[in-house]
């Protein structure tokens, strides 16, 4: 009985972390986001390249961080520091963890909720997902009052080192990518969550209108 207890409470940390990391997968692939900012952040101002131009580099850049199998970073029309590229490299591993906490969490996920789908018990959804949509919220929150002290906070978090300060003039790449380009990122990360979350939590309401009375 413990151990079945304990099974699914680790099933419940690999459905959230699955839900998450599904969520950063879409958010860090979402490439009609850049090129909505390509326009609205007027992003060309920042650089000599043309937008078919910039938006090639973009999807180099995107498979280089995506591809395990690619290990040279080299973007035709944006020179780049060996600090530069070093951070590419670190954000490459980022990924590639995502990926890989994705992947392993997601037989336990369809587990749980295939047992909790047979035994007409998706109310035990309802209170983990309440809860579960204060996340986004908060961090909401925290990023609404000062995306600044944010961005800083989550990379010096995240990385070691002070890389991820790019120098226009050794790395232009920075110049058409603003902090209000990966602000966007997150805001879309944080619906999407609050969508998945809901989502579970809807399925979990509406199972206990169609229980026997």
């Amino acid at each position: 009985m413990k151990k079945q207890i304990w099974l699914e409470r680790l099933a419940y940390l690999c459905l959230f972390l699955f839900l998450i990391s599904l969520a950063i997968t879409i958010t860090i692939n979402f490439r009609p986001l850049y090129w909505f900012d390509v326009h609205y952040l007027n992003i060309l101002d920042a650089t000599t390249v043309s937008q078919d131009v910039l938006h090639k580099n973009y999807g180099m850049l995107l498979d280089f961080l995506n591809n395990p199998f690619n290990h040279t970073l080299a973007l035709p029309d944006f020179p780049m520091s060996a600090a530069g590229a070093g951070h590419f490299y670190d954000v490459k591993k980022l990924f590639l963890l995502n990926y890989a906490v994705m992947i392993l969490t997601a037989l336990p996920s369809i587990w749980l909720i295939i047992r909790f789908w047979k035994k007409r018990q998706q109310w035990r959804l309802i209170r983990p997902f309440q809860w579960g949509m204060l996340m986004p919220i908060f961090f909401g929150f925290l990023m609404a009052i000062g995306f600044d002290r944010f961005f800083v906070t989550f990379h010096e978090i995240f990385f070691s080192n002070d890389d991820w300060l790019f120098d226009p003039r050794t790395d232009p790449i920075i110049n058409v990518l603003p902090e209000s380009f990966f602000m966007h990122c997150f805001i879309l990360f944080f619906i999407l969550i609050e969508l998945f979350f809901f989502a579970f939590y809807l399925w979990g309401k509406r199972s206990l209108k169609k229980r026997p009375v």
